[in-house]
């Protein structure tokens, strides 16, 4: 399959009769805009970066030269954290946007704690199952501007800078104002995400010309090329309007916090609330004044579990981060084989991929709303039980049924062997086409204190962007369910079970690493490639990223319409030339990729971790555009 599926299906719908029959004017230009010189690092290996104090490691070099520049001039991890999220809303924003989602962990090394913090939005009061029933739906619809999910990430800034930084917004945006303004290079992965042909980008004019007039400057018919001089104007102006909304603050002799509350206020209830409001009565969207002044985050602990010496933190149910160590439980309890290169390697991991899985479609959500039986999905002896029923010769063929975690880790005993809130495999529509992963990016920052970040944001232009205001509010809520049964239905105030998670790793309490991913349903699993080639075989951080991956299909998608392919393992190709065969012979449908060709379905990992002798090492994957840098060592 075409991993641009889903985009095509974005790009392509407006009437493609009407466009092939156009009488194209051939003196329109097609050719490059104005360029400039970069040397891009898709699909490039890199060696491992290394760093006496501080480093980030994040989705673009400009995001990790923001944060670096920011830890230069004295900021902290948080302020770098936030001053990277804003560089990648400018310079991957059709994939990581402002406003959208933000799920953050934050180390604190004074305290020596570890909190999440909600970067999720909320559907709006009026998104209902029967207002979608009603119109027809069976699944959330893709590319309605009803899928908006209320935006996250500025409210995560700012409750980030309140919590742990030191700096103002006006400070920590600077650098991405002046790169909005002034431009970078269009990269591979821009080409990627916004490659289509020409009929198709007609069909993205008609559907929604905003959109066309920030990604392709209005020129619906000529195609973006490599290093070419890309701005964003309109995005540079509201994140201005934002930091002068601060500085009025701090002219009229306002604290640093209460300054930060006036940059809360100006998107949540001031102009920029007012002009999406009115979008979305103009186009019958469903947000109100009430929806966007009423949202909050909130700080939690973060779900943690262990294997062997070390402690997996990431953010709560209402994402799928938990699968991470719910995975690790598993295997922790495992001989593992010698090689990562072996089919029974590979077999065994699937395997407690997919048991995890089904328990996450069967159980997993809001716990706001969501009676989420949380300790025993991280019990150790829950893990004991799901691991019994790992065979060694055969795959599941198709989701397996979910466990029934209930009483496990809580007084009063075990659960039962089958699960009390509904299957999942059939909750899956079988396709023979592959999955489509949708875009994300992620970020890690730690500073010369120690303090460290972990952040993973998201979310695309499938849906109308804000005139003139640059803000893409992507289809987020497309990860609810219009099943009422299901532990991430759609209700309202209610958080989808979003796929993007940020995690950290503590050893015997210290802190280890911070790292994540973009990918979809292959966010956890890459992950846990990741940190059993480090802790099980050893590998450097950056030969651990880089080392080829396979990811199971084997459960719905979590975005609408759910499809899955049972059976099904998506793998690289130097991989699969090792283990293909064996697990063939186990019954596995092998899917079969170029390495480091497809960050979108095999992840794009980021991480920053402590070395051995002192000092910091970071890793950034060459499937994407990804780079890790120190304060001995940057991009540009």
């Amino acid at each position: 399959m075409d991993p641009r599926i889903g985009r095509r299906r974005f790009f392509g719908y407006a009437g493609s009769a009407g466009a092939s029959s156009l009488l194209f004017p051939s003196f329109l230009p097609f050719g490059s805009r104005e360029t400039m010189e970069f040397e891009d690092p898709q699909g490039k290996s890199r060696p491992s970066a290394e760093a006496d104090e501080y480093m980030a490691a994040t989705g673009t070099p400009w995001a990790t030269d923001a944060a670096l520049d920011i830890l230069e001039d004295g900021g902290n991890a948080v302020d770098a954290a936030v001053g990277a999220l804003l560089m990648i809303n400018v310079t991957f924003g059709e994939a990581a946007s402002f406003p959208g989602v933000a799920p953050v962990v934050l180390y604190d090394s004074e305290a020596g704690e570890y909190k999440s913090y909600t970067g999720a939005g909320t559907a709006p009061e009026n998104a209902t199952i029967d207002h979608f029933r009603s119109q027809g739906h069976e699944t959330m619809p893709s590319l309605s501007i009803e899928s908006q999910l209320l935006p996250a990430s500025p409210d995560v800034a700012v409750e980030l800078l309140k919590e742990g930084g030191t700096m103002t917004f006006g400070e920590v945006v600077g650098p991405s104002v002046e790169t909005a303004r002034e431009g970078f290079p269009v990269h591979r992965l821009m080409l990627h995400n916004l490659d289509q042909s020409l009929i198709e980008r007609f069909g993205f004019y008609i559907l929604m010309p905003y959109n066309v007039k920030v990604y392709l400057d209005g020129q619906w018919w000529r195609p973006l090329h490599h290093s070419e001089r890309f701005t964003r104007p309109d995005l540079a102006e509201t994140f201005e309007q934002l930091a002068e909304a601060e500085k009025d603050v701090l002219n009229d002799g306002g604290s640093r916090e209460e300054g930060l509350e006036a940059v809360r206020r100006e998107f949540y209830e001031g102009e920029i609330a007012d002009r999406i409001v009115e979008f979305h009565d103009e186009r019958g969207g469903l947000f109100t004044r009430d929806d966007l002044s009423g949202y909050e985050g909130y700080w939690e602990e973060p779900v943690t579990g262990s294997y062997a010496e070390y402690e997996v933190h990431t953010n709560s149910f209402w994402s799928q981060g938990p699968v991470v160590p719910m995975i690790l439980r598993i295997l922790d309890g495992v001989d593992t084989p010698q090689s990562p290169e072996d089919a029974d390697y590979a077999h065994t991991v699937l395997q407690a991929i997919d048991l995890a899985m089904a328990d996450r479609e069967a159980y997993m959500g809001d716990p706001e709303y969501v009676d989420v039986p949380a300790e025993g999905l991280l019990s150790e002896e829950y893990a004991s039980e799901r691991r019994s029923r790992m065979t060694s010769d055969s795959n599941f063929s198709d989701t397996p049924e979910p466990g029934n975690p209930r009483g496990f880790g809580e007084e009063g005993g075990a659960g039962t062997e089958t699960a009390a809130d509904g299957e999942t495999g059939g909750n899956g529509k079988a396709r023979e086409d592959g999955r489509y992963y949708p875009d994300t990016s992620y970020l890690a920052v730690v500073d010369g204190e120690g303090n460290a970040v972990s952040m993973t944001p998201s979310d695309f232009p499938m849906t109308p962007m804000v005139p003139g205001t640059g803000l893409t509010l992507g289809n987020r809520m497309t990860q609810f369910r219009l099943d009422p049964d299901h532990p991430s239905s759609l209700e309202p105030g209610k958080r989808p079970r979003i796929t993007p998670h940020a995690v950290m790793v503590s050893k015997d309490g210290d802190f280890h690493m911070s790292f994540g991913t973009p990918g979809g349903d292959t966010q956890t699993q890459a992950l846990v490639q990741v940190f059993l080639n480090t802790i099980v075989f050893g590998m450097g951080i950056q030969e651990a990223i880089e080392a080829p991956r396979f990811v199971s299909a084997n459960f719905p998608n979590s975005f609408a319409p759910h499809e899955y392919s049972p059976g099904t393992v998506e793998i690289e190709r130097s991989l699969y030339d090792e283990v293909g065969d064996g697990l063939e012979e186990k019954g596995y449908e092998l899917d079969v990729y170029d390495d480091w060709a497809d960050g979108d379905r095999f992840g794009g990992v980021c991480a920053v971790k402590r070395a051995e002798g002192g000092g910091l090492v970071g890793g950034a994957d060459p499937r994407l555009e990804s780079w890790a840098a120190g304060d001995s060592s940057r991009y540009f």
